[in-house]
C-alpha cells in the first residue's frame, strides 16, 4: 500500500516500504513516523504486541533509515494525515547513521548544499507536489481547450529576450546559446496547427540575487493565430484562475503543511484589474517611487504595485522601447506596446508576460533593425510574415514565480527541485 491509500485500506493487513521521518519512544510504546513518497503515517509498535525482536529492532531505528513496515490499517485523526498502522512486522532495509538535517534548525546555506536530502523534508515535500498541481493543471487548461504541445529547442542560434542574458556555449564550431524562451518558434507552430504551447526549460544568465531570479527556470508559453490582445488577456485570466481552483481542490493537505491562508487565493477569479503603464508611473509616483514614461519597473516597483491589488493586475501598454522587438506597436498610441506583465499579488510581482505581435514584414524587419539584430539569424521568423502572415499573440507563465506566490514562499530557491542561481550551481 502506498500511504496516500490508507483510507481505502482501513482494518486491513498491508505492507508500507519507506523511510523513518522521526520517532520517539514513550516506554512500552514506540512511535515511527514513516513516509513513503505520498505521505507520512504513524507507526504504533507496542511492546505486548510484537516479537521482542521486532520491539528492540524499532527502538534502533534513526532518522532516515529505509524499512517495510506490516500492520492494520486504522482511523486515528490525532495522527499525521488521519491514519494510523498498528505495526506488526518491521524490516529494516538500511540502518542511517549520523543524517545530517535533524529536526533542529538549520540555516539557508547549509540547507542547499544538502538540498538533495532537503526534498525529504515535509515542507519541501508539500511545496514541490503543488509544483507537480500547477504543472498538470497548465498542460490540462490547454489539452483540453484544444492547443497542441510542441517542443521548442533548448539550443538556439540567436536571442529572443535580449543579448546580454545569454548562456553562450560552442556548437561544433559556431556560437549557439541556450534557449531564453520558446516563444519565436511557438510563432512558427502557430501558423501550422493555429493553437499551441511549449513547456520547458529556459536560461537567463542575469546576475541577479533578488528573491524571483533563478538561472534555469521552467516556462510554459502559448502562442495563438488570429488572437488579439484582449482575448489574450482574457485567456490568461481563465488559465489562472484555473490553475488556482485546481490547487485548492487538490492540494488541501499540503497547503496546510506550509500553513498557507487560502483565503487570498479564493478571491482569484476573473475578471482581474488593469493598471496603464502611464497610470501605474503616476500611482508610484504617489508612493515616493522616482519613476518616468520610459523607465522599466523593477522587483520594488512591482511589489509596491502589486500591494494594491486583491487580484492579480495586469500592466499593460508599456513604451515600445523597453519591450522586445516583436511586440506589436497600439495603433492608436504608437509609443506603446499591445503588451502586458502580469502581476501576482500578495507582493510577488511579474509572473506572467505576453504581448500581440508583429504580423507585418516591413514594421518587423525595422523594428529587428533597429534593435541591431542580425537579420541573417532571424531570417525564418520573418518568413512566418511572408507566407501566410496573421495577427497572433502569446505569453509566458513563469512556473517557478507562479508556485512561490500560490505557496506564498519568501524565496524562489525552494521553488524548483535543483536551483540554479548566480554562484549556486551544487548540487
Amino acid at each position: 500500500m502506498y500511504i496516500n491509500e490508507a483510507k481505502d485500506n482501513v482494518g486491513k493487513f498491508v505492507e508500507i516500504k519507506g523511510w523513518v521521518y522521526n520517532m520517539r519512544t514513550s516506554g512500552k510504546i514506540v512511535f515511527v513516523l514513516v513516509r513513503d513518497g505520498t505521505g507520512i503515517m504513524q507507526c504504533v509498535v507496542s511492546k505486548n504486541e510484537v516479537s521482542e525482536d521486532t520491539f528492540e529492532k524499532a527502538k534502533r531505528l534513526t532518522q532516515e533509515s529505509s524499512v517495510i513496515v506490516r500492520g492494520t490499517v486504522r482511523e486515528e485523526k490525532r495522527a499525521p494525515f488521519g491514519y494510523e498502522l498498528d505495526l506488526k512486522e518491521l524490516e529494516i532495509v538500511h540502518l542511517t547513521q549520523d543524517y545530517p538535517i535533524t529536526p533542529k534548525e538549520h540555516g539557508v546555506g547549509f540547507l542547499m548544499e544538502h538540498r538533495h536530502l532537503w526534498l525529504r523534508s515535509k515542507r519541501q515535500w508539500a511545496i514541490l507536489r503543488i509544483r507537480h498541481r500547477i504543472a498538470k493543471s497548465l498542460r490540462d487548461f490547454f489539452d483540453s481547450r484544444g492547443f497542441t504541445l510542441i517542443d521548442a529547442p533548448i539550443l538556439t542560434p540567436a536571442a529572443c529576450e535580449g543579448t546580454t542574458t545569454l548562456f553562450e556555449t560552442d556548437y561544433f564550431g559556431e556560437k549557439a546559446y541556450l534557449s531564453q524562451s520558446g516563444q519565436l518558434y511557438m510563432e512558427a507552430a502557430a501558423m501550422a496547427f493555429g493553437k499551441v504551447y511549449c513547456f520547458g526549460p529556459a536560461f537567463r544568465a542575469e546576475k541577479s540575487k533578488t528573491r524571483r531570479h533563478l538561472m534555469e527556470f521552467w516556462m510554459l508559453e502559448p502562442e495563438v493565430a488570429y488572437l488579439t490582445f484582449e482575448e489574450n488577456l482574457k485567456l490568461q485570466e481563465e488559465m489562472v484562475s484555473y490553475v488556482i481552483q485546481e490547487v485548492l481542490k487538490h492540494c488541501k493537505t499540503e497547503l496546510e503543511i506550509i500553513e498557507r491562508d487560502i483565503k487570498p487565493l479564493e478571491k482569484v477569479v476573473p475578471p482581474f484589474p488593469r493598471l496603464h503603464y502611464r497610470d501605474a508611473i503616476e500611482l508610484l509616483n504617489k508612493k515616493g517611487f522616482n519613476v518616468k514614461f520610459g523607465d522599466d519597473f523593477g522587483g520594488d516597483e512591482e511589489t509596491a504595485l502589486s500591494n494594491e491589488f486583491e487580484k492579480p493586475v495586469f500592466i499593460h501598454h508599456f513604451p515600445k522601447e523597453i519591450k522586445a522587438f516583436y511586440m506589436q506597436p497600439d495603433p492608436d498610441d504608437p509609443e506603446t506596446v499591445l503588451a502586458a506583465d502580469l502581476l501576482a499579488p500578495e507582493g510577488y510581482g511579474e509572473i506572467i508576460g505576453g504581448s500581440q505581435r508583429i504580423h507585418d514584414y516591413d514594421l518587423l524587419l525595422k523594428r529587428m533593425q533597429e534593435n541591431n539584430l542580425p537579420i541573417e539569424n532571424y531570417q525564418w521568423y520573418l518568413d512566418l510574415r511572408k507566407y501566410g502572415t496573421v495577427p497572433h499573440s502569446g505569453f509566458g507563465i513563469g512556473l517557478e514565480r507562479t508556485l512561490a506566490w500560490i505557496a506564498k514562499l519568501p524565496h524562489v530557491r525552494e521553488t524548483i527541485p535543483f536551483p540554479r542561481m548566480l554562484e549556486k550551481i551544487y548540487p
